[in-house]
């Protein structure tokens, strides 16, 4: 507990002093010609990449737009990897320019660590699964068993406060690696396996049998899943927090990837402002004028992101859910 109370301490004090060392990440990406986007490899529906290693998903697409307010160019971004245990450290670092990678928004990350959270890309919350043959039908009857779990994230936290608070008897197989919790789980290492519910969906498509597993009805968390930057520099916070927004507002003004050029001619004062048709919205954070329309040209509205990487046209076939508009 003592050296992790110490590593907790010096992660704080490392984001703390080495945001200000990266207090103009526009200039730094500009010149570097490309976003560097911290990503979770492998994650089914949010950041995965394929043989070729073309990468794909909801945290994907969001850097693909911002990559596209920034140099008019939604592939002038590079991926890379972190884990739950390095992806503060490689941000605090300066190694990459923000993290989207199903990371929950917490008041202590929010407060000791140096970073600022944009806007939440996905509400999430945590489940668990089992396999079918051993017919437990709620995650009630699930003491003693053997749970699958990463260390160092809620999801560890969520699952102790659970079992404590239904009293049940809580018996947790930890590894430092979601490729090693999977893997143990899959060898029958452990009985369950937990962590939000959206990526438990991706991996049970992924196991040889699918069929084979099943989610339990459960849902013991909220995880509100967000993209994050450094503090230290305002303008980078502005500009990664206003393409999250103009995501939103383009579904919401039903602008989208296919007429989004027909748009430039609407008459609706909101639209046209969005596409930086009227206004400059754009100098004061370092852009053109025209960024959200580059965004959106780029990767759809935040609707489409989700359709097509969590919604009912993947794999996943999740519902809207909390991440619906407010309209709705």
């Amino acid at each position: 507990m003592q050296k992790q109370l110490l590593l907790l301490a010096a992660t704080a004090v490392f984001g703390l002093t080495g945001s200000a060392a990266f207090a103009d990440t526009l200039a730094d990406v500009k010149a570097r010609g490309f976003v560097q986007c911290g990503v979770t490899e492998g994650v089914p529906g949010f950041s995965q990449p394929d043989a070729s290693n073309n990468w794909t998903g909801l945290d994907v697409e969001y850097c693909r737009a911002l990559a596209a307010a920034v140099f008019n160019d939604a592939t002038a971004v590079r991926f890379t990897p972190t884990t739950s245990a390095d992806r503060f450290t490689v941000l605090g670092s300066g190694e990459i320019d923000l993290l989207s990678r199903t990371t929950t928004w917490t008041m202590t990350r929010d407060t000791t660590l140096g970073l600022m959270f944009v806007g939440t890309l996905f509400y999430d919350g945590q489940g668990f699964v089992v396999r079918k043959a051993d017919g437990i039908a709620s995650a009630l009857d699930l003491s003693g068993a053997a749970v699958c779990i990463e260390s160092g994230t809620t999801t560890e936290l969520n699952a102790a406060d659970y079992f404590s608070s239904n009293n049940l008897e809580y018996n947790p197989v930890t590894f430092t690696g979601q490729d090693e919790v999977l893997k143990a789980f899959e060898d029958g290492r452990c009985d369950v396996l937990t962590s939000d519910s959206s990526q438990l969906a991706g991996n049970i498509t992924e196991f040889a049998v699918p069929d084979d597993y099943v989610l339990l009805p459960e849902i013991i968390s909220k995880e509100p899943l967000a993209i994050v930057v450094r503090q230290g520099d305002d303008t980078w916070f502005e500009i990664t927090r206003w393409v999250y927004f103009a995501l939103l507002e383009a579904e919401e003004q039903g602008v989208t990837q296919a007429n989004v050029d027909e748009m430039l001619g609407s008459d609706n004062p909101t639209i046209r402002r969005l596409l930086g048709v009227e206004g400059d919205f754009g100098t004061p954070l370092g852009l053109t004028k025209d960024w959200a329309y580059q965004a959106i040209k780029g990767v759809g509205n935040y609707g489409e992101m989700f359709e097509r990487n969590v919604g009912a046209s993947s794999s996943l076939n999740l519902p809207r859910g909390l991440n619906a508009l407010w309209t709705d």
